[in-house]
């Protein structure tokens, strides 16, 4: 789960993170009335939607060059700024030409700003350890950093077994070039960010950029935050902080039912239970030259509700020309996902081809139950026959189609 800059710093904020005072706003009013209160003569009106790039990106119809970040000197300029960027749809590098529409701004005081850093932590999945990313490359994406300057990204490992240590932190100080009591401050921002992230289960933190300003503080000028959602029953504060209008409508509903959906560019829509199979799954179709819709597995032990769910989220997808249903039966029965597909092909309208793979439990009763269906399913005897099925199906009716 995402949440936008102004939760990360509010989060920040607990654990004694020095961040930059400001308020989030809805209106142009708001705004002006948010820049009063924290006083001038400098202020940063920031768009919040979940993607990064807001600064450098772009309002679509709008012939300016100003981003979705503005610094401005006057409560009239903060109305202004937010006026113009209120209901309006922003594109970055992260959104994708279609962009987001921004609903709602974060008003923020001006800084001192002497230099920019970046600093960062994830779980590094090769060492299967919490590592801490920084560089000197403040402001700039870390992708850009670690394929230009590599020699420039500072990791450091933490050991599960002692967790972090100061002189973790103050080697990444030292790393970055901060002398003084510059030193002490990144220290504690580093061990107060890292606690953070252990603490509300994390698996992103990114301060882009981290600052020191004129009078040696170390301050989180930009935060974002990503959460592992397997452990939000554990952070009802911080699920409560979903935006659900910044989430593709289709995962939100598939998260409603149990369903692992994410949505992707392709035209042959899955329905696998488990994950590494509905990769291996989404890897066969590449192979065959086609590209898959989504990602969508349905897990180990659905219901047919879920199933016919998980089906009419396939068919929702308008660029959807065909379906491949890939199951392995073990706790989750092959009678139960046909019953599934059989009720949701029924329900939504099948017009697109439909070819499903069974093996494992009740795998003869699924397919007799597909069989006595009435509808056009065509059965596959392994994933590489169903795959080149689905394919072919697909070619066929995009040739009667004259596509």
């Amino acid at each position: 789960m995402n949440i936008h800059e102004y939760q990360a710093k509010e989060l920040l904020r607990r654990y004694d993170v020095l961040v930059p005072h400001g308020r989030v706003v809805f209106t142009p009013d708001e705004a002006a009335h948010a820049a009063r209160k924290l006083g001038g003569p400098v202020w940063v009106v920031k768009s919040q939607i979940h993607a990064g790039g807001r600064g450098a990106g772009r309002f679509l119809d709008d012939s300016s060059d100003k981003g979705g970040v503005r610094v401005v000197k006057s409560i009239d300029d903060v109305r202004a700024s937010a006026a113009q960027m209120l209901g309006k749809t922003l594109v970055t590098r992260q959104t994708g030409p279609a962009g987001r529409v921004v609903r709602r701004l974060y008003v923020e005081e001006g800084c001192d700003i002497a230099r920019e850093l970046y600093l960062g932590i994830l779980i590094d999945r090769a060492t299967s350890r919490i590592t801490i990313m920084a560089s000197t490359e403040g402001g700039m994406e870390i992708e850009e950093v670690a394929a230009r300057t590599p020699e420039k990204i500072l990791k450091v490992a933490i050991d599960p077994a002692s967790g972090i240590q100061p002189f973790h932190a103050r080697r990444l100080a030292f790393g970055l070039g901060l002398s003084g009591k510059q030193v002490g401050a990144a220290t504690r921002f580093i061990l107060s960010t890292y606690r953070a992230f252990t603490e509300l289960d994390a698996s992103i933190v990114e301060i882009n950029p981290l600052v020191v300003t004129g009078s040696g503080d170390v301050m989180a000028l930009d935060a974002k935050f990503n959460f592992d959602d397997n452990a939000l029953f554990r952070h009802p504060d911080i699920e409560a902080m979903r935006d659900e209008s910044e989430e593709d409508p289709a995962e939100t509903e598939a998260a409603r039912h149990a369903l692992n959906y994410v949505r992707l560019d392709g035209n042959i829509g899955c329905m696998v239970n488990g994950a590494g199979l509905a990769m291996a799954t989404m890897d066969i179709i590449k192979l065959h030259g086609a590209e898959p819709a989504n990602f969508l597995d349905v897990g180990g032990g659905a219901t047919r509700e879920r199933v016919t769910t998980a089906f009419r989220l396939i068919l929702a997808d308008p660029k959807v020309e065909g379906i491949l249903v890939n199951i392995f039966g073990g706790i989750m029965r092959c009678d139960v996902i046909a019953e599934g597909v059989v009720a949701a092909a029924r329900e939504v309208g099948l017009t697109v081809p439909l070819v499903v793979r069974l093996e494992g439990t009740n795998v003869d009763l699924g397919k007799q139950i597909l069989r006595d269906s009435g509808l056009p399913i065509v059965s596959a005897n392994d994933l590489a026959d169903a795959a080149a099925k689905v394919v072919a199906a697909v070619r066929a009716t995009q040739k009667k189609g004259g596509k």
